[in-house]
Order: C-alpha cells, then sequence, then structure tokens
C-alpha cells in the first residue's frame, strides 16, 4: 500500500490535469442557458464543438514580430472570426494549453531530478514555437506578451509580464507534489516558476496561499482546516459557510465573478474547495457546469481535492478518459516517488 502523504502529493499533481480537461468543452461559456443547450449536464470527458456563442477569439489580436514570436501557427487563420471554440480541436478529455504546459514541466523535473528554469523555459519555448507540437487554438494572454518580448531579444527569464489571471496557477498542483511536503522548498520553486509568465503582487499573493494550503492538506491537514487558515485573506469561515447554503450558481455568478481575474477567481476555487472537500467527483463536475474560467478554477480546484482524497481517491474513469491519463499517472508516480515529507 502507497504511504498516504505520497498518495495526496500524486492526488494534488493529478487532479488539476482531471479539473482542467472536463471543464474543457464549457471553457468561457457565460451564457448557462447556451451551456446548457449545448452540452447539458456535464457528467463527464466531452469534445468541444463550434461555434461557440461566447467566444470573443473574433476581437483577439496577436501579430508576431518575426519567427521567435510565432507561436499561433496554422491556429493564426481562426483569430478575428466569430463563433470558434477556444478549444476546437481537442478531444474529450485532452488538456488545454497550460496543463500541456504542466506536462512538460513535469519532464522537466524529472530529467533534471530538480527545479531547472532554464531547461523548463528551453522545454516552453520549444512546445510554442514548434509547429503541430499541440492542437490549441487559443494561447492565453500570459504567453504572448512572453513571446512579444522574446521576439525582441528579451532573455527568456526576463520576458514574463505582469498578470492577474487565474491561469497562473494551474502547475502549482505539479510544483507541490514534487517538493515532497516541504513547504519551504515548495514556496521557493512555485514562485520562481509562476513568475516566468505571471509577474506581479496579486498571483504572488495567491500562489503562497496555494501552496500553503496544498502542502498542509498534502501533510495530512484536513482540507477544510487548511483553506481556512492558509486562504483567509481570500475567503472567511462567516462567509463561507453562508455561501454553502445557496446554490453553486447563485455564489459563482453574484457573489463572486465567473471570470479569470484572481480576485473573484481564486476565491471561488476556494469556496469550492471547501464545499466539496472529500468528494472530488462532485466538485469537479460542478465547476465545470458552472462555465466562465472552469479550466483554470478547475485546475486549483481538483489540486486542492485530489490534495484530499489522494490519487487512490479519485476513481479511475477519471484517470482512463483522460488523454494519456494512465501515463501521467506513472510520470506523476516518478515525480513524488521516494519523497521524503519534511515539516519542520
Amino acid at each position: 500500500m502507497q504511504n498516504p502523504i505520497l498518495d495526496r502529493l500524486s492526488g494534488m499533481a493529478l487532479g488539476g490535469f482531471i479539473g482542467d480537461a472536463v471543464a474543457m468543452p464549457a471553457h468561457w461559456y457565460y451564457d448557462r442557458i447556451a451551456l446548457r443547450r449545448d452540452y447539458g449536464e456535464i457528467r463527464g470527458y466531452l469534445a468541444p464543438f463550434n461555434p461557440h456563442p461566447d467566444s470573443i477569439l473574433w476581437r483577439s489580436q496577436y501579430t508576431s514580430l518575426n519567427e521567435r514570436g510565432d507561436i499561433l501557427r496554422d491556429q493564426a487563420v481562426y483569430w478575428g472570426q466569430r463563433g470558434v471554440h477556444y478549444h476546437q480541436f481537442l478531444a474529450a478529455g485532452e488538456n488545454t494549453l497550460n496543463l500541456q504546459l504542466a506536462r512538460e514541466l513535469i519532464e522537466s523535473l524529472l530529467a533534471k531530478g530538480a527545479y531547472d528554469a532554464e531547461d523548463y523555459l528551453a522545454r516552453y519555448i520549444a512546445f510554442l514555437l514548434t509547429p503541430g507540437k499541440h492542437r490549441d487554438t487559443y494561447v492565453e494572454e500570459c504567453h504572448r506578451k512572453f513571446f512579444e518580448a522574446y521576439a525582441r531579444g528579451t532573455a527568456p527569464k526576463r520576458c514574463g509580464g505582469t498578470d492577474i489571471h487565474i491561469g497562473g496557477l494551474a502547475p502549482v498542483g505539479v510544483l507541490c507534489g514534487f517538493s515532497g511536503g516541504d513547504a519551504s522548498a515548495a514556496l521557493a520553486v512555485a514562485r520562481a516558476h509562476v513568475e516566468l509568465t505571471h509577474r506581479g503582487e496579486e498571483i504572488r499573493a495567491a500562489t503562497d496561499a496555494l501552496v500553503r494550503i496544498l502542502v498542509a492538506t498534502g501533510g495530512g491537514v484536513p482540507l477544510r482546516e487548511a483553506i481556512l487558515e492558509h486562504g483567509r485573506d481570500y475567503i472567511s469561515k462567516r462567509k463561507i459557510t453562508a455561501w454553502a447554503r445557496e446554490p453553486d450558481d447563485v455564489v459563482i455568478g453574484k457573489r463572486l465573478s465567473t471570470a479569470c481575474y484572481l480576485q473573484d477567481a481564486f476565491p471561488a476555487s476556494l469556496y469550492l474547495a471547501w464545499k466539496y472537500a472529500g468528494d472530488f467527483e462532485s466538485g469537479i463536475l460542478i465547476n465545470a457546469n458552472l462555465g466562465g474560467d472552469n479550466c483554470h478554477r478547475g485546475a486549483v480546484l481538483g489540486a486542492l481535492l485530489g490534495a484530499e482524497s489522494g490519487a487512490s481517491g479519485i476513481a479511475s474513469r477519471w484517470t482512463d478518459g483522460l488523454q494519456a491519463g494512465r501515463h501521467l499517472l506513472g510520470r506523476i508516480g516518478e515525480l513524488v516517488a521516494g519523497r521524503e515529507p519534511n515539516r519542520g
């Protein structure tokens, strides 16, 4: 039987991939009537289809300065068109770009045996500049800012721009799992990694809070207790218990925005994690059906719920249905194997 702490470390690394993939077809649906019309009630992995009624890809723009910045490649033709789903070519159970990049992070960690920003950046740049490396149509603003700077000749470690979107937190579960429950190590690598593409005090504070919650939960502290202790700058016991009596689509829709900005998206993730602590499946499904930036909320939520349930507590259908899920689970197992937690 696997060490329970190592199991929880695996769960926090794996959960984010599942939370993202199950939410993917409903990503950035703000009209919930349209979401229900197009997908019904999401109960598992689904493929997206066009048209996406809330897509604003038609007004998104990115023009590369040169080949060093050409990250849209064959997807560029879809930018500026109405109704295009952001993830139109992804299959059921496939991850969006930020979680595909988290898989590159896992490979870097395994190859180097430690966090190595230069190695990751080399993989990151190659991933986004290599034709056909991924099939995601949408490339977030943080990556566009990075490659605008890179195309101008800026050194990779200096290319990250200021960003306040929850997508920056997507790889934190992987980094905490790799850090073996060592809070100091997890904080150091998470801060360094997130800052490569997301700079600013707001994202740094959210990164720190998420790391502390994950490390505490991975060490055996109940998830609800960890959220109230380390997430108190974002949500209070009084507020969270009052909201838990309301429908989720009221809390995340009226009390908190469904959009991607940290000021609402991170508390929304913490709220869902608190309410659905101990029930991984319900949590990720509720999140998917709420729309908005459910993919990145799902990455954070999945890591939190997975930290409590452990990988062994996640039903096999979620791993089996995830694209390359069994391979990913194996790589995550290698990532956390033999790591002795340091609670000091």
